[in-house]
């Protein structure tokens, strides 16, 4: 069982990542936000007032730490945006496709037109 002084210690870590990362976030948004319109990368839709708030700065190779002064590794999309991109990546990480053990389904080898080559000459004749 953790002591109170451990759970201390970590709740002080805790809050110093958060504390840096919450800088770190308001650094390249405020960037990112002069860069570049205030318009959402996927939806167009235009940010203004109160509701620019709603706009985030995603990493294109969703690492944080990478931030270059010109921008290039980020694009400003809304939250509804962001979270797909982010659901879209979860899903693609999370699934490695099929279990080896499942079967395969089999392509069909159903052709609607065989055959019918044959009929037409019939009909001709």
């Amino acid at each position: 069982m953790p002591s109170n002084k451990s759970q201390e210690g970590d709740r002080r870590f805790i809050a110093a990542a958060r504390r840096e990362q919450e800088i770190r976030m308001k650094g390249y948004r405020e960037r990112a936000l002069k860069l570049f319109p205030p318009v959402c990368g996927r939806c167009g839709r235009a940010f203004e007032g109160k509701r620019l708030r709603e706009l985030t700065v995603h990493h294109k190779d969703h690492d944080h730490d990478h931030n270059p002064p010109d921008g290039s590794n980020w694009e400003l999309l809304c939250v509804f945006c962001h979270d797909n991109e982010h659901s879209r990546h979860f899903a693609a990480d999370w699934s490695d496709g099929p279990a080896p053990a499942s079967p395969q389904p089999q392509a069909s080898t159903y052709n609607p037109f065989a055959g019918l080559d044959a009929l037409l000459k019939q009909k001709k004749r």
